[in-house]
């Protein structure tokens, strides 16, 4: 969960780099060894200060016996593309890099001496708000306050005013419900830009997504044995379809950009959280537009084939490609369809118009897993959901974050799927956390005991 948080905060900078118009500069005014370089590491720009003692430094392996597991590794070579052998040098050195050295190897991209140091980082900073103009508005922009969501808590429940998280411990299963926009939620966004930023902090897209990033966040801190997550939706396909459309002809507007963002950063906390997620479109619910992602997230997708009781899915603009990307940069719908190109330009163009779809059309569209009547809905979800709560977890903690991201990786999903998840194993190996491990015995004199097996 830490090092998982963590990430998630650093890759926010970077998205706030790409899509926001912010830019962040490291400026390391002494020693910055650990998570302090893999901090800076996610900046535009590092700089050090050279003063013959201050250093950049990844000391985890050497001293700790563990990975520097918050994206250092990885940074260090995909992103500052320092070459692979010096990256060893570097991460094996307990007392890191200095001065010239630390700029050479592209481990930071300048040093200056502490007489010059302060003056020399406002120059660049200076220099870089004048590069992105718009983007460093000096206090042109009214914010916006994110006030609390004080959520009502029950014993096995916790309700937002949009999102409901209820969870059974002795079944280790949690339902995980989101209500869709009202007819008064389009009816605002509707007005433009300047109604959507009046409503600041209770705008539906911005309050919704808030309060499933936070039932996510509750879920994986505090919801430890809780193993299976139902996905249900609530609302009108249609009115979801006209709130998303409305939302993303403002996308002009620098705060409707932000809350697209945020919608983004929420829904991949959703794909990077180790829970098995199962969506079931049954009477009443209403995976449309935003609201699909959710099913699109989810490891399978159950849709209820009724005439008596007919469940609309849905795409729409804030379905394509690029608006609510998962961490390797495909859209849900380019990964849910990765290997049916002529079904995701279909769903695709379909999306830019915004499509309601009938349950077998959304099956042959193919967008749902199981497609299933009233007569056997009932029996065949609950096999599944009970075959799934008997599953050994960290098997599926493993199969399902091989199985989500399909298609290229790039540097993001790197951290997550490689650096993370070995970390996670090293740190539960004797090498590090046993008696003798390194970890253990930092900072006490007896030197760590190694199992010396590499198989």
């Amino acid at each position: 969960n830490f090092c998982k948080f963590t990430n998630e905060t650093r890759c926010e900078i970077e998205d706030a780099e790409a899509f926001s118009n912010q830019v962040y500069v490291a400026a390391c005014n002494g020693t910055t060894a650990g998570g302090g370089y893999e901090l800076a590491l996610a900046c535009r720009e590092i700089y050090l200060i050279d003063d013959g003692n201050s250093a950049v430094s990844l000391p985890e392996v050497p001293l700790l016996g563990v990975l520097p597991g918050t994206g250092g590794l990885t940074r260090l070579v995909d992103k500052r593309r320092v070459r692979r052998d010096r990256a060893d040098v570097f991460s094996t050195t307990a007392e890191g890099v200095r001065g010239k050295k630390a700029v050479k190897w592209g481990l930071v991209d300048g040093v200056y001496p502490r007489s010059k140091f302060d003056k020399a980082i406002r120059a660049r900073a200076e220099k870089l708000a004048k590069t992105f103009g718009d983007g460093l508005l000096r206090g042109e922009r009214k914010g916006v306050t994110l006030g609390p969501l004080n959520p009502t808590k029950e014993p096995g429940r916790r309700a937002y005013k949009h999102v409901t998280l209820e969870w059974d411990a002795g079944t280790r299963i949690a339902n995980l419900t989101v209500a869709g926009p009202s007819a008064e939620d389009v009816a605002l966004v509707e007005r433009g830009a300047d109604a959507i930023f009046a409503a600041g902090d209770q705008l539906w897209a911005l309050r919704a997504m808030r309060e499933l990033d936070d039932a996510l966040l509750y879920l994986r801190v505090n919801l430890m044995d809780i193993g299976l997550v139902l996905v249900r939706t609530t609302g009108d396909a249609a009115r979801t379809i006209a709130h998303d459309k409305a939302l993303w002809a403002a996308r002009e507007h620098w705060f409707v950009n932000e809350v697209i963002r945020h919608m983004a950063r929420a829904l991949r906390r959703m794909d990077l959280t180790s829970r098995s997620f199962f969506a079931l479109g049954e009477a009443e619910t209403a995976f449309a537009g935003c609201l699909l992602e959710l099913a699109l997230a989810s490891d399978r997708f159950y849709l209820l084939d009724d005439p008596d009781n007919v469940v609309h899915v849905a795409v729409g603009p804030l379905n394509g490609p690029g608006v609510l990307p998962m961490s390797h940069g495909c859209s849900r719908l380019e990964a849910h369809l990765y290997g049916e190109p002529d079904k995701l330009e279909a769903v695709t163009a379909a999306a830019a118009e915004g499509t309601i779809y009938e349950p077998e059309d959304a099956d042959d569209a193919g967008l749902v897993t199981v497609l299933l009547d009233d007569i056997d809905w009932d029996d065949d979800v609950r096999v599944a959901i009970e075959e799934r709560a008997s599953q050994s977890p960290d098997a599926l903690t493993g199969m399902e974050a091989n199985l989500r991201f399909p298609g290229a990786e790039n540097a993001t999903s790197k951290i997550y799927a490689r650096l993370t998840a070995w970390q996670n194993w090293i740190f539960i190996r004797p090498n590090a956390t046993g008696p003798s491990g390194a970890l253990t015995l930092y900072g006490r004199p007896e030197r760590p005991r190694f199992n010396w097996g590499r198989v």
